[in-house]
Protein backbone atom coordinates (compact mmCIF):
# COMPACT_ATOMS: atom_id res chain seq x y z
CA UNK A 1 0.00 0.00 0.00
CA UNK A 2 1.37 3.31 -1.07
CA UNK A 3 1.37 6.14 1.48
CA UNK A 4 0.52 9.74 0.30
CA UNK A 5 2.07 12.61 2.32
CA UNK A 6 0.25 15.97 2.33
CA UNK A 7 2.12 19.23 3.06
CA UNK A 8 -0.02 22.14 4.31
CA UNK A 9 1.15 25.73 4.57
CA UNK A 10 2.23 26.78 7.95
CA UNK A 11 1.82 30.02 9.79
CA UNK A 12 5.34 30.91 8.85
CA UNK A 13 4.49 30.46 5.18
CA UNK A 14 1.58 32.88 5.37
CA UNK A 15 3.71 35.44 7.09
CA UNK A 16 6.39 35.21 4.44
CA UNK A 17 3.86 35.54 1.65
CA UNK A 18 2.22 38.56 3.31
CA UNK A 19 5.62 40.19 3.79
CA UNK A 20 6.44 39.60 0.11
CA UNK A 21 3.07 41.09 -0.99
CA UNK A 22 3.45 44.02 1.30
CA UNK A 23 6.87 44.76 -0.18
CA UNK A 24 5.37 44.80 -3.69
CA UNK A 25 2.79 47.45 -2.72
CA UNK A 26 4.04 51.00 -3.36
CA UNK A 27 3.69 53.63 -0.77
CA UNK A 28 1.42 56.34 -2.16
CA UNK A 29 0.32 59.57 -0.57
CA UNK A 30 -2.84 61.44 -1.19
CA UNK A 31 -2.66 64.61 -3.34
CA UNK A 32 0.52 63.41 -4.96
CA UNK A 33 1.18 62.51 -8.57
CA UNK A 34 2.22 58.94 -9.34
CA UNK A 35 2.54 56.74 -12.41
CA UNK A 36 0.16 53.93 -13.25
CA UNK A 37 -0.41 51.34 -15.95
CA UNK A 38 -3.65 51.19 -17.89
CA UNK A 39 -5.24 47.79 -17.29
CA UNK A 40 -8.52 48.31 -19.04
CA UNK A 41 -10.28 50.99 -21.07
CA UNK A 42 -13.99 50.78 -20.62
CA UNK A 43 -16.93 52.75 -21.88
CA UNK A 44 -17.12 54.95 -18.78
CA UNK A 45 -13.94 54.30 -16.84
CA UNK A 46 -10.28 53.52 -17.34
CA UNK A 47 -8.82 50.99 -14.84
CA UNK A 48 -5.28 51.94 -13.73
CA UNK A 49 -2.79 50.01 -11.60
CA UNK A 50 -0.55 52.32 -9.55
CA UNK A 51 1.09 49.40 -7.63
CA UNK A 52 -1.18 49.87 -4.62
CA UNK A 53 -3.19 47.10 -3.06
CA UNK A 54 -6.17 48.11 -5.17
CA UNK A 55 -6.61 49.53 -8.68
CA UNK A 56 -8.11 52.93 -9.34
CA UNK A 57 -10.81 54.02 -11.74
CA UNK A 58 -10.65 57.29 -13.75
CA UNK A 59 -13.49 58.68 -15.86
CA UNK A 60 -12.79 58.00 -19.51
CA UNK A 61 -13.58 61.67 -20.37
CA UNK A 62 -10.33 62.70 -18.70
CA UNK A 63 -8.43 60.75 -21.38
CA UNK A 64 -10.25 62.09 -24.43
CA UNK A 65 -8.59 64.58 -26.78
CA UNK A 66 -10.21 67.54 -28.57
CA UNK A 67 -11.65 65.16 -31.17
CA UNK A 68 -13.32 63.06 -28.47
CA UNK A 69 -10.96 60.09 -28.95
CA UNK A 70 -8.90 58.25 -26.31
CA UNK A 71 -5.28 58.31 -27.58
CA UNK A 72 -4.15 55.62 -25.12
CA UNK A 73 -3.96 51.80 -25.09
CA UNK A 74 -3.87 49.07 -22.44
CA UNK A 75 -0.39 48.91 -20.96
CA UNK A 76 0.40 52.64 -21.44
CA UNK A 77 1.89 54.46 -18.48
CA UNK A 78 0.14 57.68 -17.39
CA UNK A 79 0.51 60.22 -14.60
CA UNK A 80 -2.41 60.42 -12.20
CA UNK A 81 -3.15 62.27 -8.99
CA UNK A 82 -4.02 60.22 -5.94
CA UNK A 83 -7.07 61.95 -4.57
CA UNK A 84 -7.75 59.21 -2.00
CA UNK A 85 -6.06 55.87 -1.34
CA UNK A 86 -9.37 54.18 -0.65
CA UNK A 87 -12.97 55.04 -1.09
CA UNK A 88 -15.93 53.33 0.59
CA UNK A 89 -15.58 50.35 -1.70
CA UNK A 90 -11.87 50.06 -1.01
CA UNK A 91 -10.74 51.36 -4.42
CA UNK A 92 -8.12 54.01 -5.00
CA UNK A 93 -9.51 57.41 -6.20
CA UNK A 94 -7.38 58.78 -9.07
CA UNK A 95 -7.51 61.82 -11.48
CA UNK A 96 -5.56 62.24 -14.66
CA UNK A 97 -6.97 65.69 -15.34
CA UNK A 98 -5.87 67.05 -11.99
CA UNK A 99 -2.47 65.46 -12.44
CA UNK A 100 -2.06 67.16 -15.81
CA UNK A 101 -3.13 70.49 -14.35
CA UNK A 102 -0.74 70.18 -11.43
CA UNK A 103 2.12 69.40 -13.78
CA UNK A 104 1.28 72.50 -15.78
CA UNK A 105 1.18 74.64 -12.66
CA UNK A 106 4.53 73.20 -11.60
CA UNK A 107 6.01 74.01 -15.03
CA UNK A 108 4.56 77.52 -14.96
CA UNK A 109 5.83 78.05 -11.44
CA UNK A 110 9.30 77.07 -12.56
CA UNK A 111 9.11 79.53 -15.49
CA UNK A 112 7.81 82.25 -13.21
CA UNK A 113 10.74 81.74 -10.86
CA UNK A 114 13.19 81.89 -13.76
CA UNK A 115 11.43 84.87 -15.52
CA UNK A 116 10.84 82.72 -18.59
CA UNK A 117 8.22 83.50 -21.21
CA UNK A 118 5.09 81.41 -21.71
CA UNK A 119 3.01 81.01 -24.85
CA UNK A 120 -0.72 80.95 -24.89
CA UNK A 121 -3.88 81.51 -26.93
CA UNK A 122 -6.29 84.34 -26.10
CA UNK A 123 -9.63 82.58 -25.61
CA UNK A 124 -12.22 85.14 -24.57
CA UNK A 125 -12.81 88.66 -23.38
CA UNK A 126 -13.63 89.39 -19.75
CA UNK A 127 -14.07 92.50 -17.65
CA UNK A 128 -10.87 94.49 -17.69
CA UNK A 129 -9.00 92.30 -20.15
CA UNK A 130 -8.67 88.87 -21.74
CA UNK A 131 -8.38 85.21 -20.73
CA UNK A 132 -5.35 83.36 -22.03
CA UNK A 133 -4.93 79.57 -22.17
CA UNK A 134 -1.32 78.76 -21.23
CA UNK A 135 -2.23 75.22 -20.13
CA UNK A 136 -4.23 76.76 -17.34
CA UNK A 137 -6.38 79.85 -17.40
CA UNK A 138 -4.48 83.15 -16.98
CA UNK A 139 -5.58 86.80 -17.01
CA UNK A 140 -4.20 89.44 -19.44
CA UNK A 141 -5.19 93.01 -18.38
CA UNK A 142 -6.24 95.34 -21.20
CA UNK A 143 -3.43 97.72 -20.30
CA UNK A 144 -0.89 94.95 -20.86
CA UNK A 145 -2.02 93.94 -24.37
CA UNK A 146 -0.15 96.58 -26.39
CA UNK A 147 2.37 99.33 -25.87
CA UNK A 148 -0.53 101.76 -25.83
CA UNK A 149 -4.02 101.05 -24.48
CA UNK A 150 -6.37 99.72 -27.15
CA UNK A 151 -10.14 99.73 -27.11
CA UNK A 152 -10.72 96.94 -29.60
CA UNK A 153 -9.71 93.83 -27.65
CA UNK A 154 -11.86 91.52 -29.76
CA UNK A 155 -9.31 91.56 -32.57
CA UNK A 156 -6.92 89.57 -30.35
CA UNK A 157 -9.28 86.64 -29.80
CA UNK A 158 -7.84 83.37 -31.07
CA UNK A 159 -4.35 84.85 -31.45
CA UNK A 160 -1.30 83.12 -29.98
CA UNK A 161 1.43 85.22 -28.40
CA UNK A 162 4.34 84.98 -26.00
CA UNK A 163 3.72 86.49 -22.56
CA UNK A 164 5.65 87.44 -19.48
CA UNK A 165 4.34 86.34 -16.08
CA UNK A 166 4.02 89.43 -13.89
CA UNK A 167 2.01 87.81 -11.06
CA UNK A 168 1.83 84.15 -9.97
CA UNK A 169 -0.09 82.65 -7.03
CA UNK A 170 -0.47 78.87 -7.29
CA UNK A 171 -2.42 78.55 -4.08
CA UNK A 172 -5.11 80.89 -5.38
CA UNK A 173 -4.71 79.70 -8.97
CA UNK A 174 -4.03 83.27 -10.01
CA UNK A 175 -1.75 84.11 -12.97
CA UNK A 176 -1.44 87.60 -14.49
CA UNK A 177 0.33 88.02 -17.83
CA UNK A 178 1.78 90.92 -19.80
CA UNK A 179 2.43 91.24 -23.48
CA UNK A 180 3.36 94.92 -23.25
CA UNK A 181 6.42 94.21 -21.15
CA UNK A 182 7.68 91.88 -23.84
CA UNK A 183 6.92 94.41 -26.58
CA UNK A 184 8.76 97.12 -24.67
CA UNK A 185 11.85 94.96 -24.48
CA UNK A 186 11.62 94.15 -28.18
CA UNK A 187 11.02 97.79 -29.02
CA UNK A 188 13.99 98.91 -26.95
CA UNK A 189 16.23 96.51 -28.84
CA UNK A 190 14.81 97.58 -32.19
CA UNK A 191 15.24 101.21 -31.24
CA UNK A 192 18.88 100.63 -30.43
CA UNK A 193 19.46 99.08 -33.85
CA UNK A 194 17.39 101.77 -35.62
CA UNK A 195 19.25 104.66 -34.04
CA UNK A 196 22.48 103.30 -35.47
CA UNK A 197 21.25 103.64 -39.06
CA UNK A 198 18.98 106.68 -38.54
CA UNK A 199 20.49 109.73 -40.22
CA UNK A 200 19.35 112.47 -42.58
CA UNK A 201 18.95 111.21 -46.14
CA UNK A 202 18.72 107.55 -45.14
CA UNK A 203 16.06 105.41 -46.82
CA UNK A 204 14.51 102.89 -44.43
CA UNK A 205 11.49 100.61 -44.19
CA UNK A 206 8.64 101.27 -41.82
CA UNK A 207 5.07 100.36 -40.96
CA UNK A 208 2.23 102.90 -40.89
CA UNK A 209 1.22 102.96 -37.24
CA UNK A 210 -1.32 105.76 -37.05
CA UNK A 211 -3.00 108.23 -39.41
CA UNK A 212 -4.16 111.76 -38.60
CA UNK A 213 -5.55 114.63 -40.66
CA UNK A 214 -2.10 116.16 -41.03
CA UNK A 215 -0.03 113.04 -41.71
CA UNK A 216 0.92 109.51 -40.72
CA UNK A 217 3.15 108.10 -37.99
CA UNK A 218 5.50 105.42 -39.23
CA UNK A 219 7.14 102.83 -36.97
CA UNK A 220 10.76 102.65 -38.08
CA UNK A 221 11.62 99.97 -35.54
CA UNK A 222 11.45 101.08 -31.93
CA UNK A 223 11.02 104.73 -32.89
CA UNK A 224 8.24 106.58 -34.71
CA UNK A 225 8.64 109.19 -37.43
CA UNK A 226 6.12 111.69 -38.80
CA UNK A 227 5.31 111.62 -42.49
CA UNK A 228 3.57 114.94 -43.06
CA UNK A 229 0.79 115.10 -45.63
CA UNK A 230 2.79 117.63 -47.69
CA UNK A 231 5.63 115.12 -48.01
CA UNK A 232 3.48 112.23 -49.19
CA UNK A 233 3.12 113.19 -52.83
CA UNK A 234 4.28 115.84 -55.26
CA UNK A 235 0.63 116.12 -56.19
CA UNK A 236 -2.46 117.14 -54.26
CA UNK A 237 -3.46 114.97 -51.25
CA UNK A 238 -6.69 115.86 -49.45
CA UNK A 239 -6.23 113.29 -46.67
CA UNK A 240 -3.46 110.80 -45.82
CA UNK A 241 -5.91 107.90 -46.19
CA UNK A 242 -5.83 108.55 -49.93
CA UNK A 243 -2.24 107.30 -49.87
CA UNK A 244 -1.87 104.89 -46.93
CA UNK A 245 -3.67 102.62 -44.48
CA UNK A 246 -2.67 101.59 -40.98
CA UNK A 247 -0.42 98.55 -41.24
CA UNK A 248 1.00 99.38 -44.67
CA UNK A 249 4.68 98.56 -45.06
CA UNK A 250 6.33 101.48 -46.84
CA UNK A 251 9.76 102.85 -47.61
CA UNK A 252 10.51 106.41 -46.49
CA UNK A 253 13.37 108.89 -46.55
CA UNK A 254 14.67 110.61 -43.42
CA UNK A 255 14.37 114.37 -43.94
CA UNK A 256 15.31 115.52 -40.44
CA UNK A 257 16.44 113.74 -37.26
CA UNK A 258 16.88 115.35 -33.85
CA UNK A 259 18.84 112.94 -31.68
CA UNK A 260 18.10 114.91 -28.50
CA UNK A 261 14.32 114.58 -28.58
CA UNK A 262 14.38 111.69 -31.07
CA UNK A 263 12.02 113.42 -33.47
CA UNK A 264 12.11 112.18 -37.02
CA UNK A 265 10.62 113.89 -40.09
CA UNK A 266 10.02 111.57 -43.01
CA UNK A 267 9.34 111.98 -46.70
CA UNK A 268 7.72 109.69 -49.24
CA UNK A 269 7.58 111.88 -52.32
CA UNK A 270 11.31 112.55 -51.98
CA UNK A 271 11.95 109.00 -53.17
CA UNK A 272 10.97 110.16 -56.67
CA UNK A 273 12.36 113.14 -58.67
CA UNK A 274 10.79 116.59 -58.24
CA UNK A 275 8.47 117.04 -61.25
CA UNK A 276 9.37 120.74 -61.39
CA UNK A 277 12.86 119.80 -62.53
CA UNK A 278 12.85 120.27 -66.30
CA UNK A 279 9.29 121.62 -66.29
CA UNK A 280 10.31 124.63 -68.39
CA UNK A 281 11.32 122.30 -71.21
CA UNK A 282 8.16 120.23 -70.95
CA UNK A 283 5.77 123.16 -70.63
CA UNK A 284 7.04 126.16 -72.63
CA UNK A 285 4.75 129.16 -72.99
CA UNK A 286 2.18 128.62 -75.73
CA UNK A 287 2.19 124.82 -75.71
CA UNK A 288 -1.19 123.03 -75.60
CA UNK A 289 -1.49 120.14 -73.13
CA UNK A 290 -4.13 117.96 -71.50
CA UNK A 291 -4.86 118.30 -67.79
CA UNK A 292 -7.34 117.21 -65.16
CA UNK A 293 -9.46 119.74 -63.28
CA UNK A 294 -8.76 119.02 -59.59
CA UNK A 295 -10.34 122.02 -57.87
CA UNK A 296 -12.72 124.91 -58.55
CA UNK A 297 -12.59 128.26 -56.76
CA UNK A 298 -14.48 131.51 -57.25
CA UNK A 299 -11.77 133.07 -59.39
CA UNK A 300 -10.68 130.08 -61.46
CA UNK A 301 -9.83 126.38 -61.69
CA UNK A 302 -6.74 124.37 -60.79
CA UNK A 303 -5.65 121.84 -63.40
CA UNK A 304 -3.17 119.02 -62.77
CA UNK A 305 -0.78 118.66 -65.69
CA UNK A 306 1.07 115.77 -64.02
CA UNK A 307 1.54 114.56 -60.47
CA UNK A 308 3.01 117.49 -58.57
CA UNK A 309 2.40 120.20 -61.18
CA UNK A 310 -0.83 122.15 -61.08
CA UNK A 311 -1.71 125.31 -62.95
CA UNK A 312 -4.39 127.95 -62.48
CA UNK A 313 -6.85 128.95 -65.17
CA UNK A 314 -7.99 132.40 -64.09
CA UNK A 315 -11.63 133.09 -64.78
CA UNK A 316 -10.56 135.85 -67.17
CA UNK A 317 -8.72 133.27 -69.30
CA UNK A 318 -11.75 131.05 -69.88
CA UNK A 319 -13.48 132.94 -72.70
CA UNK A 320 -12.59 135.67 -75.17
CA UNK A 321 -16.09 137.13 -75.21
CA UNK A 322 -18.26 135.69 -72.41
CA UNK A 323 -18.26 137.15 -68.93
CA UNK A 324 -17.88 134.05 -66.75
CA UNK A 325 -19.36 134.45 -63.27
CA UNK A 326 -18.07 131.13 -61.94
CA UNK A 327 -15.69 128.55 -63.45
CA UNK A 328 -18.31 125.78 -63.07
CA UNK A 329 -20.07 127.38 -66.03
CA UNK A 330 -17.14 126.25 -68.19
CA UNK A 331 -15.40 123.25 -66.57
CA UNK A 332 -16.20 120.53 -64.02
CA UNK A 333 -14.05 118.97 -61.31
CA UNK A 334 -12.49 115.74 -62.56
CA UNK A 335 -12.86 116.73 -66.23
CA UNK A 336 -9.88 116.30 -68.58
CA UNK A 337 -9.48 119.41 -70.72
CA UNK A 338 -7.04 120.96 -73.17
CA UNK A 339 -5.27 124.07 -71.95
CA UNK A 340 -2.61 126.48 -73.15
CA UNK A 341 0.43 127.28 -71.00
CA UNK A 342 0.65 131.05 -70.57
CA UNK A 343 3.49 131.30 -68.09
CA UNK A 344 5.57 128.98 -65.87
CA UNK A 345 7.60 130.06 -62.84
CA UNK A 346 9.77 127.24 -61.48
CA UNK A 347 10.97 129.34 -58.53
CA UNK A 348 7.47 130.02 -57.28
CA UNK A 349 6.23 126.70 -58.69
CA UNK A 350 3.30 128.36 -60.41
CA UNK A 351 1.78 127.80 -63.84
CA UNK A 352 -0.68 130.14 -65.53
CA UNK A 353 -3.04 128.41 -67.95
CA UNK A 354 -5.76 129.45 -70.34
CA UNK A 355 -8.67 127.84 -72.16
CA UNK A 356 -9.63 130.65 -74.48
CA UNK A 357 -6.17 130.58 -76.07
CA UNK A 358 -7.02 127.19 -77.61
CA UNK A 359 -9.18 129.09 -80.14
CA UNK A 360 -8.23 132.19 -82.19
CA UNK A 361 -8.77 135.54 -80.49
CA UNK A 362 -11.94 136.97 -82.09
CA UNK A 363 -10.72 140.46 -81.23
CA UNK A 364 -7.79 140.02 -83.60
CA UNK A 365 -10.26 139.19 -86.39
CA UNK A 366 -12.34 142.29 -85.71
CA UNK A 367 -9.74 144.61 -87.22
CA UNK A 368 -10.12 142.84 -90.57
CA UNK A 369 -13.90 142.61 -90.37
CA UNK A 370 -14.52 146.15 -89.14
CA UNK A 371 -11.81 148.59 -90.24
CA UNK A 372 -11.98 152.12 -88.85
CA UNK A 373 -14.74 154.08 -90.59
CA UNK A 374 -17.02 151.08 -91.15
CA UNK A 375 -20.70 151.75 -90.57
CA UNK A 376 -22.57 149.11 -88.59
CA UNK A 377 -26.12 148.44 -87.43
CA UNK A 378 -26.71 146.95 -84.02
CA UNK A 379 -29.05 146.77 -81.07
CA UNK A 380 -28.37 148.57 -77.82
CA UNK A 381 -27.52 145.98 -75.16
CA UNK A 382 -26.84 148.31 -72.26
CA UNK A 383 -27.02 151.98 -71.32
CA UNK A 384 -24.74 153.54 -68.71
CA UNK A 385 -23.95 157.03 -67.45
CA UNK A 386 -20.99 157.28 -69.81
CA UNK A 387 -22.49 155.84 -72.99
CA UNK A 388 -24.32 153.02 -74.76
CA UNK A 389 -23.15 149.50 -75.67
CA UNK A 390 -24.10 148.17 -79.07
CA UNK A 391 -23.95 144.46 -79.88
CA UNK A 392 -21.45 143.73 -82.66
CA UNK A 393 -21.07 139.94 -82.49
CA UNK A 394 -21.78 137.22 -79.94
CA UNK A 395 -20.09 138.40 -76.75
CA UNK A 396 -18.58 141.53 -78.33
CA UNK A 397 -20.06 144.97 -77.68
CA UNK A 398 -18.99 148.35 -78.97
CA UNK A 399 -19.14 151.47 -76.82
CA UNK A 400 -20.50 154.78 -78.02
CA UNK A 401 -19.20 157.24 -75.46
CA UNK A 402 -21.58 159.99 -74.44
CA UNK A 403 -19.21 162.50 -76.04
CA UNK A 404 -19.54 160.69 -79.39
CA UNK A 405 -23.32 160.76 -79.58
CA UNK A 406 -23.81 164.30 -80.88
CA UNK A 407 -21.65 167.10 -82.26
CA UNK A 408 -23.80 169.83 -80.82
CA UNK A 409 -26.27 168.51 -78.25
CA UNK A 410 -25.37 168.54 -74.57
CA UNK A 411 -26.57 165.14 -73.30
CA UNK A 412 -26.90 164.62 -69.58
CA UNK A 413 -27.65 160.88 -69.84
CA UNK A 414 -27.84 158.61 -72.94
CA UNK A 415 -31.22 157.32 -71.81
CA UNK A 416 -32.63 160.72 -72.80
CA UNK A 417 -32.18 159.68 -76.43
CA UNK A 418 -31.99 155.86 -76.53
CA UNK A 419 -33.41 152.72 -74.93
CA UNK A 420 -32.21 149.11 -74.61
CA UNK A 421 -33.01 147.01 -77.67
CA UNK A 422 -33.20 149.96 -80.02
CA UNK A 423 -31.40 149.52 -83.35
CA UNK A 424 -28.90 152.25 -84.10
CA UNK A 425 -26.25 152.99 -86.68
CA UNK A 426 -22.72 153.88 -85.68
CA UNK A 427 -19.21 154.26 -87.10
CA UNK A 428 -16.15 152.25 -86.02
CA UNK A 429 -13.69 154.66 -84.41
CA UNK A 430 -11.08 152.32 -82.88
CA UNK A 431 -10.42 148.67 -81.97
CA UNK A 432 -8.04 148.02 -79.05
CA UNK A 433 -7.23 144.29 -79.24
CA UNK A 434 -5.01 144.20 -76.18
CA UNK A 435 -7.58 145.82 -73.90
CA UNK A 436 -10.53 144.32 -75.81
CA UNK A 437 -12.25 147.64 -76.45
CA UNK A 438 -14.41 148.49 -79.43
CA UNK A 439 -15.07 152.22 -79.81
CA UNK A 440 -17.99 153.49 -81.89
CA UNK A 441 -19.42 156.90 -82.71
CA UNK A 442 -22.84 158.10 -83.76
CA UNK A 443 -22.10 161.77 -84.35
CA UNK A 444 -19.39 160.74 -86.81
CA UNK A 445 -22.14 159.62 -89.20
CA UNK A 446 -22.49 163.31 -90.08
CA UNK A 447 -19.82 165.95 -90.75
CA UNK A 448 -18.74 168.07 -87.82
CA UNK A 449 -20.67 171.36 -88.20
CA UNK A 450 -17.83 173.20 -86.50
CA UNK A 451 -15.66 172.49 -89.50
CA UNK A 452 -17.73 174.97 -91.59
CA UNK A 453 -18.70 177.41 -88.85
CA UNK A 454 -15.69 179.70 -89.39
CA UNK A 455 -16.72 180.10 -93.03
CA UNK A 456 -20.42 180.47 -92.31
CA UNK A 457 -20.01 182.82 -89.39
CA UNK A 458 -17.02 185.08 -90.01
CA UNK A 459 -16.26 187.86 -87.51
CA UNK A 460 -18.36 190.97 -88.18
CA UNK A 461 -21.36 189.10 -89.54
CA UNK A 462 -24.76 190.17 -88.21
CA UNK A 463 -26.99 187.17 -87.40
CA UNK A 464 -30.17 186.49 -85.43
CA UNK A 465 -29.80 184.69 -82.07
CA UNK A 466 -32.15 183.33 -79.44
CA UNK A 467 -31.26 183.70 -75.76
CA UNK A 468 -31.06 180.20 -74.20
CA UNK A 469 -29.36 180.79 -70.86
CA UNK A 470 -28.46 183.67 -68.59
CA UNK A 471 -25.45 183.67 -66.27
CA UNK A 472 -23.73 186.23 -64.06
CA UNK A 473 -21.13 186.89 -66.75
CA UNK A 474 -23.42 187.08 -69.76
CA UNK A 475 -25.98 185.23 -71.88
CA UNK A 476 -25.79 182.23 -74.19
CA UNK A 477 -27.60 182.54 -77.51
CA UNK A 478 -28.36 179.87 -80.11
CA UNK A 479 -27.48 180.81 -83.66
CA UNK A 480 -28.56 177.48 -85.20
CA UNK A 481 -29.61 174.04 -83.96
CA UNK A 482 -27.03 172.89 -81.42
CA UNK A 483 -24.70 175.90 -81.94
CA UNK A 484 -24.51 178.52 -79.25
CA UNK A 485 -22.43 181.63 -78.72
CA UNK A 486 -21.69 183.73 -75.65
CA UNK A 487 -22.71 187.33 -75.31
CA UNK A 488 -20.45 188.56 -72.56
CA UNK A 489 -22.02 191.03 -70.11
CA UNK A 490 -19.64 193.68 -71.45
CA UNK A 491 -21.06 193.11 -74.94
CA UNK A 492 -24.70 193.72 -74.04
CA UNK A 493 -24.63 197.54 -74.04
CA UNK A 494 -22.35 200.55 -74.06
CA UNK A 495 -23.12 201.29 -70.45
CA UNK A 496 -22.10 199.19 -67.46
CA UNK A 497 -24.63 196.42 -66.84
CA UNK A 498 -25.00 195.02 -63.30
CA UNK A 499 -27.70 192.46 -64.14
CA UNK A 500 -27.90 190.75 -67.55
CA UNK A 501 -31.68 190.67 -67.25
CA UNK A 502 -31.72 194.47 -67.59
CA UNK A 503 -31.03 193.92 -71.27
CA UNK A 504 -32.07 190.36 -72.30
CA UNK A 505 -34.19 187.42 -71.09
CA UNK A 506 -34.41 183.74 -72.01
CA UNK A 507 -36.23 182.96 -75.28
CA UNK A 508 -35.87 186.55 -76.55
CA UNK A 509 -34.48 186.91 -80.05
CA UNK A 510 -31.85 189.54 -80.81
CA UNK A 511 -29.57 190.41 -83.63
CA UNK A 512 -25.92 190.09 -82.76
CA UNK A 513 -22.54 190.57 -84.35
CA UNK A 514 -20.04 187.68 -84.53
CA UNK A 515 -16.90 188.82 -82.73
CA UNK A 516 -14.76 185.68 -82.95
CA UNK A 517 -14.92 181.91 -83.70
CA UNK A 518 -12.66 179.23 -82.13
CA UNK A 519 -13.47 175.86 -83.82
CA UNK A 520 -10.97 173.91 -81.67
CA UNK A 521 -12.51 175.11 -78.43
CA UNK A 522 -15.93 175.20 -80.09
CA UNK A 523 -16.59 178.75 -78.87
CA UNK A 524 -18.28 181.73 -80.55
CA UNK A 525 -18.22 185.25 -79.11
CA UNK A 526 -21.24 187.48 -79.93
CA UNK A 527 -22.05 191.11 -79.27
CA UNK A 528 -25.27 193.13 -79.07
CA UNK A 529 -23.31 196.27 -78.34
CA UNK A 530 -21.49 196.07 -81.69
CA UNK A 531 -24.75 195.51 -83.52
CA UNK A 532 -26.21 198.63 -81.89
CA UNK A 533 -23.20 200.60 -83.04
CA UNK A 534 -23.69 199.35 -86.55
CA UNK A 535 -27.45 199.69 -86.60
CA UNK A 536 -28.88 201.67 -89.46
CA UNK A 537 -29.96 204.63 -87.31
CA UNK A 538 -27.44 204.17 -84.57
CA UNK A 539 -30.09 204.78 -81.93
CA UNK A 540 -31.27 202.51 -79.11
CA UNK A 541 -34.83 203.22 -80.07
CA UNK A 542 -34.43 201.79 -83.53
CA UNK A 543 -32.47 198.83 -82.17
CA UNK A 544 -35.37 197.83 -79.92
CA UNK A 545 -37.92 198.30 -82.69
CA UNK A 546 -35.90 196.16 -85.08
CA UNK A 547 -35.74 193.35 -82.48
CA UNK A 548 -39.43 193.55 -81.53
CA UNK A 549 -38.49 193.55 -77.90
CA UNK A 550 -41.28 193.60 -75.40
CA UNK A 551 -39.45 196.15 -73.31
CA UNK A 552 -38.15 199.29 -75.04
CA UNK A 553 -34.51 199.91 -74.26
CA UNK A 554 -35.19 203.61 -74.78
CA UNK A 555 -37.71 203.50 -71.96
CA UNK A 556 -35.17 201.80 -69.73
CA UNK A 557 -32.67 204.55 -70.41
CA UNK A 558 -35.11 207.35 -69.66
CA UNK A 559 -35.51 208.77 -66.24
CA UNK A 560 -32.33 208.61 -64.27
CA UNK A 561 -30.18 207.87 -67.33
CA UNK A 562 -31.97 210.23 -69.72
CA UNK A 563 -29.31 212.80 -69.78
CA UNK A 564 -26.53 210.23 -70.23
CA UNK A 565 -28.42 208.61 -73.11
CA UNK A 566 -28.79 211.90 -74.97
CA UNK A 567 -25.11 212.67 -74.59
CA UNK A 568 -24.15 209.28 -75.93
CA UNK A 569 -26.51 209.66 -78.89
CA UNK A 570 -25.07 213.03 -79.90
CA UNK A 571 -21.51 211.74 -79.56
CA UNK A 572 -21.95 208.63 -81.68
CA UNK A 573 -24.24 210.03 -84.41
CA UNK A 574 -21.46 210.04 -87.09
CA UNK A 575 -20.38 206.53 -86.09
CA UNK A 576 -23.97 205.29 -86.36
CA UNK A 577 -24.21 206.59 -89.91
CA UNK A 578 -21.05 204.76 -90.86
CA UNK A 579 -22.24 201.57 -89.10
CA UNK A 580 -25.53 201.75 -90.97
CA UNK A 581 -23.67 201.63 -94.25
CA UNK A 582 -21.64 198.60 -93.13
CA UNK A 583 -24.77 196.84 -91.92
CA UNK A 584 -26.41 197.26 -95.26
CA UNK A 585 -23.40 195.75 -96.93
CA UNK A 586 -23.40 192.80 -94.51
CA UNK A 587 -27.10 192.13 -94.97
CA UNK A 588 -26.69 192.25 -98.74
CA UNK A 589 -23.98 189.66 -98.43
Amino acid sequence: MTTHQTTEPTTQDFAALFEEFDQDIQVVNENEITQGRILEIGQDYVLIDIGFKSEGRVAVDEFKDEAGQVPYAVGDMVDVLVEAREDESGQCVLSKERADRMKVWDAIAEKADDDQLVRGIITNRVKGGLHVDIGVKAFLPGSQVELRPTRNLDKYLGQEYAFQIIKFNQARHNIVLSRRALLEEERAELKRKTLIKLKQGAVIDGIVKNITDYGAFVDLGGIDGLLHITDMSWGRVAHPTEMFNVGDEIQVKVLKFNSENERVSLGYKQLTPDPWEGAEERYPAGVHVLGKVVSLIDYGAFVELEEGIEGLIHISEMSWTRRIKHPNRVVSEGEVIEVAVLNLDTNEKKVSLGIKQIDPNPWELLEDRYPVGTRILGNIRNITDFGIFIGIEEGIDGLVHISDISWTQKIRHPSEMYEVGQEVEAVVLNIDVNNERFSLGIKQLEPDPWETIPQRYPPGKIIPAKITKITDFGAFAQIEEGIEGLIHISELAERRIEDVREVVNVDEEHKVEVISVDPKERKIALSIKNFVRRSERGSLQEYTENQGATAQLGDLLKGKLGEIAEAVEEKEAPEADEAGGDEATSETE
